[in-house]
């Protein structure tokens, strides 16, 4: 599996604020199921963050598609593919 960064820039903030329930829904149906790493939001209100997992770009692009943010126009999105690179601290 590959994982995608997906960032939701802020399109327009009383959709987002009206579909925000559904949003999360969305992602922690997602989460559960395997698909969706981590997500949060940015802290300037600009938009947010998440990471999906899939085996390729068209597959993880579908799953953005499919966000309730997408579908309203609340939200725009762009993604990348994401090498991940884990570090222990010590």
């Amino acid at each position: 599996m590959k994982l995608f960064a997906v960032l939701l820039k802020m399109k327009d903030s009383e959709l987002s604020q009206k579909y925000r329930p559904d949003h999360l829904a969305f992602l922690e149906k997602h989460h559960q199921d395997n698909n969706v790493t981590a997500y949060g939001k940015f802290t300037d209100g600009a938009g947010g963050l998440i990471i999906y997992r899939a085996e390729t770009l068209e597959q993880a692009e579908d799953l953005v598609k499919e966000d309730p943010y997408i579908k309203t126009g609340a939200r725009t999105y762009e993604i990348h593919e994401w090498a991940m690179v884990s570090e222990q601290w010590s």
